[in-house]
This record gives C-alpha cells, structure tokens and sequence, in this order.
C-alpha cells in the first residue's frame, strides 16, 4: 500500500508520462481538489474538457461529467477513477420517459440540466448549468413551452425568478433536497450575523431563508469578495475546502441534513453529513490506479455522441 505522499508522486508522474490532465469537481476529496490541474463546477469542467490538449482527460466527479467531457471530446480518452460514482438526479430521469414525454407533448422544448446522462442530452434542445441555467432561459421565447429536467428545485427557483411556468420534471438532488430546515433556523438563532448561502438545488424552503442562491462557483465568488465574517453553508461540503483555502480568515458552518439513511447502490448507508455518497466514492488510491492502468474509460455511442453535443455547445454559445 503506497502512502499518500507516493501517491501524489506517481500521479505527478504519470500525467506526465502520459500527457494527462486531472479535472475536479468542488465536491471531491480535498486532496483530488489539490492534486487536480483544474477545479471546476459542471460549466467550468465543460469549458476547459473543450479547450484541453491532453492526450487523456481523468475526471475526478461523477459519471455524467465523464460522459460530458468524452461527447465534448470525441478523440480523447475521458476515465473515471470509480466507475460506481453516480448521481441520483441524473437517474431520476430516464432516456425512455424523456422520450415518452416528447412524444405527447411536441410542442415543448426541453431544457435539461447537464446532471443527466448522454442519452437524456440526446433528446434535448439545450443544456443548462447552476451557473448558467437562468441566463439561458432568459434568452427564450416567454410564449416557449419548456419542459425543465430533472431538477424540480433547480426548476422552481427559475419560475420564481423569472416569472415562467416551466414543466417541471420530478427530479432532485438526494444531498440538496435533504437539508433540515429546522437545523438552519437553529443556527440563524445561534449566528445571527452569519450569512445563508444555497445552491439553487435546494428546496424552496431553503432558499426562501438563504441571503444568497448561486451556484457552487457563485458562492464561492461570492464568499472570496464578501466582507462578512461567517457563513451557513447549504450545498455539498466539498466546497468548503475551496473556500477555506480561499478565505482562511472566515468561518463556514455547513447545514445538516435530515435523514440518517440514504440508499447509495441498492443499499441503505448512513448520511455523511451534506456530503454526497457518489462524489466520495473517488479517492486518491482510485485515481492513481485509473491514471496507471487507463481503466474506467468513459464511452458514449457514436450517434448518442452526434445529438448530444448539439445542447451542449448551444450551452457553450449562450452562456
């Protein structure tokens, strides 16, 4: 077994053996955020997989940001270092119901959130991102009937900003959804001072609460440029790290769940936290094994690849 240090050491050495670079998301293991060439949320992941010029891409976060980097680049080899790294929000909506939907109702466009696999990308007209989603609706027709998937939450806060009756597909983030209202109102009591922040994931309850709603790379922003002092946290714990390192002077308190319980693979797990299961599954030992062996490789069918990059640099050219 290699000790974290030669680890870091034999990543360092394979990526450049091999011409390859280390993305991350915000929400992984602090140190794959340290070792990673880049950092990103899912639009900052998408841009950078396109103007890349390594031989291979290994994505440190989920399989659909896999999926997304090989469709934005057909000729690189994308790998993830767990090929078990899901995501309940992209499985809440299927290619087969997506379909279905279309077929009854044609004159909706579909808007989906890049959390969704190739084959949901392929029936879509145009991806969106936390980050970009509320500025590309603003773009379209306000007579356009649009279907949003699958983030309800994600969905409802357009509606409420925008004044837009999107259909809303019943989707949702497991670790943005399960934010304890109770919890939160105890530590406003407790941090009278302190600032809410939440991703736009969460439910309407949340952000009706929240002094802030972005996404990850907006709060984060909005965190480095601020001049409080403290914040309540209502996202993913994994941006914290990005943020301490940021502002070490600042305090961060992150909003606890309700649930003890949730169902990762089949089986029941105990809640991490604000932590999701899937992001966590991604470790340093995986990612130098992925790098050294190339496996977990990230495919996508040629013809899902063709209608799937179409939302996507719609995505790319609107935001």
């Amino acid at each position: 077994m290699l000790t974290k240090e030669q680890l870091i050491e034999q990543i360092n050495i394979l990526r450049k053996q091999k011409n390859a670079v280390i993305m991350a998301h915000y929400y992984q293991r602090a140190e794959l955020q340290d070792i990673a060439d880049f950092v990103g949320d899912s639009l900052a992941l998408a841009r950078q997989a396109a103007k890349t010029d390594a031989d291979i891409i290994v994505l440190c976060g989920v399989h659909f940001m896999g999926e997304t980097a090989k469709i934005i680049c057909p000729n690189k080899k994308v790998l993830i270092p767990d090929p078990n790294a899901g995501c309940s929000l992209a499985d809440s909506c299927q290619a087969k119901d997506l379909a279905l939907f279309k077929e009854q109702h044609p004159d909706y466009m579909v808007v989906s959130y890049v959390n969704t696999s190739a084959a949901v990308k392929a029936l879509t007209d145009v991806v969106v991102t936390s980050s970009n989603a509320l500025k590309i609706i603003n773009q379209l027709p306000p007579e356009q009937k649009i279907l949003f998937a699958p983030d309800k939450n994600l969905g409802n806060y357009i509606n409420s900003v925008t004044g837009r009756n999107m259909y809303l597909w019943d989707g949702a983030c497991h670790v943005h959804s399960r934010f304890s209202i109770e919890a939160l109102l105890q530590l406003k009591k407790e941090y009278p001072n302190a600032k809410v922040l939440a991703h736009p994931e969460c439910k309407k309850i949340i952000l009706d609460i929240a002094d802030v709603v972005g996404s990850t790379e907006a709060l984060l922003n909005y965190v480095k440029n601020s001049d409080e002092n403290m914040f309540i946290v209502a996202t993913e714990s994994g941006i914290l790290h990005k943020m301490q390192s940021f502002c070490p002077q600042k305090t961060f308190i992150t909003v606890p769940p309700e649930a003890t319980e949730i169902e990762v693979n089949g089986k029941l797990t105990p809640c991490s936290c604000n932590e999701c299961e899937y992001m966590r599954l991604n470790t340093l030992e995986k990612l130098y094994e992925c790098l050294r062996d190339e496996k977990y490789e990230i495919k996508v069918e040629h013809y899902l690849a063709r209608q799937a990059i179409k939302p996507i640099e719609r995505m790319l050219q609107m935001s």
